[in-house]
This record gives structure tokens, C-alpha cells and sequence, in this order.
């Protein structure tokens, strides 16, 4: 014999299908919330006369996740900036490089970003796995530097699908775009 539960399923189930028999479907129109992971690509950034930067050792608190904005940025910019609704346009990747060599491929890369007018860049710091017990150094300098660049309006630790706490997005302001 069957088990009365089954049956009762079975005629639930039946029931649910006479109901929806004449619903069609709605189609989605949002994208779909999963991006594929990019690859980061050289950028080929001449090297030449180094401009001097004027970026400095500053003390900052180097949290797991990075944030940051300047007064004025709305926080719908802001919260899509965190969202990863505003699309990098160029990456660096800095991880593996020591700071002497970093800073200058930073420096670099953020100028040639505002003269292309790129409105948002991701900058891959990695997450200091090699750093030990210490705060992750590349991390922590990237979070200096940003701070201190004025064409730098807002920066956040990425989405977990961009690099998460191994890279951040960096939103640069209009105003200071193609001047260099």
C-alpha cells in the first residue's frame, strides 16, 4: 500500500498544476549578479623622466576592508562604487612588487589614468599573505597614497569577485582628468 503522505503530496502538486496551467513566466530583466573574474593586464607605462611624487609615509589605520571618500561624494556614487556597479576601466597590479618599485609604477599608472579620463581604476595590492604577522605592506601604502592624492575622490575594498581585500576600487574626480 502507499503511504498516505505520498498521495497527498501527489495531489497537492496536481492541484498547484491545474492552478498555473494557463501563467506564463516573467523574464528577468536585471543582469545577472555574477561577473567573471578579469584578468589583470600589463598596462606597458613608459618609463622615463619620474615625476617627482609627492607622497609620504603618513599614519593610517589599515583595516581588512579599505574605505574611503572625500566630503561632497554622494553616497549613491559611493555605495555603487562599493557595489561594483561603476566598472573599472584599467587595472594595476601591484602585488609581488616591493615599495620602491610599487611607487613609482603607482604614480605612474594614476597619471596616466586621469589623462585618459578614466572615471574609476582597480589597483590590486594583494592581501599581504606574505607579510606574516605584519599589517600586508602594499596594503597598507596603497591606502597612504590614495589618501593623499586630491584627484583621488573615494576608494573601497573590492567586491569579492574583483580581488576583495586584495584590491580596491578608486573613483577619480572630473576635474582633475586629461590635465596631465
Amino acid at each position: 500500500m502507499g503511504d498516505p503522505d505520498d498521495k497527498q503530496h501527489h495531489d497537492d502538486r496536481s492541484a498547484f498544476r491545474e492552478a498555473m496551467a494557463d501563467v506564463d513566466p516573467i523574464q528577468e530583466q536585471r543582469a545577472d549578479p555574477y561577473r567573471k573574474r578579469r584578468r589583470p593586464e600589463p598596462l606597458n607605462l613608459p618609463v622615463g623622466d619620474e615625476a617627482q611624487d609627492d607622497l609620504a609615509d603618513i599614519v593610517v589605520e589599515t583595516t581588512e576592508f579599505l574605505e574611503f571618500r572625500r566630503p561632497g561624494v554622494q553616497h549613491r556614487v559611493f555605495r555603487d562604487l562599493q557595489r561594483g556597479v561603476i566598472e573599472a576601466q584599467a587595472s594595476l597590479d601591484l602585488h609581488g612588487l616591493r615599495v620602491h618599485e610599487a611607487r613609482p609604477a603607482f604614480v605612474r599608472f594614476l597619471a596616466q589614468s586621469l589623462s585618459a579620463g578614466r572615471r574609476c581604476v582597480r589597483i590590486i595590492h594583494g592581501k599581504g599573505r606574505g607579510s606574516g604577522e605584519q599589517q600586508p605592506v602594499l596594503k597598507q601604502k596603497t591606502n597612504q597614497w590614495l589618501r593623499q592624492k586630491d584627484e583621488v575622490l573615494a576608494f573601497v575594498t573590492a567586491p569579492r569577485w574583483d580581488g576583495g581585500t586584495g584590491a580596491v576600487y578608486v573613483l577619480l574626480s572630473g576635474k582633475h582628468r586629461r590635465q596631465y
